[in-house]
């Protein structure tokens, strides 16, 4: 299967990060992976780096609970930003909340390309990846 190159995990827990990384690192499928704690540290770094393709991940992990900025302030920045990137960039949501309404919400939004209720799993990430990659 076809690497990609980088893929960011936007979420405030820790331990959800742990799991994510090591799920990520274990697939062998991303050649570099970058952490954010919250959606203002990564839609900083875009805003920062939007002109330079390579510094753009093909994958984004997007928890939708955490401080400062989270997850749906995050879609709403990423939308204005959106036209300054010039590549594709798939949004996953990944979160713990069962919400039939945050699931109606994330499937009205364009920019989200699925929602992943947690945990990651190896077999759910590898098959994300290859749908992207083919």
């Amino acid at each position: 299967m076809k690497k990609i190159n980088s893929i960011f995990v936007i979420d405030d827990d820790d331990i959800c990060q742990y799991i994510a990384v090591s799920i990520i690192e274990h697939s062998e499928l991303v050649k570099h992976t970058k952490v954010f704690n919250n959606g203002k540290e990564a839609i900083i770094y875009l805003e920062n780096n939007c002109q330079i393709l390579e510094n753009i991940p093909e994958i984004i992990l997007l928890d939708l609970t955490m401080p400062v900025m989270d997850g749906w302030e995050f879609i709403e920045n990423y939308i204005k930003l959106k036209p300054r990137i010039g590549k594709k960039v798939y949004i996953y949501i990944i979160s713990s909340s069962i919400n039939p309404y945050d699931f109606e919400r994330a499937k009205n939004i364009s920019e989200v390309s699925d929602y992943i209720v947690k945990p990651l799993t190896l077999e759910g990430f590898t098959e994300l990846v290859k749908f992207i990659t083919k």
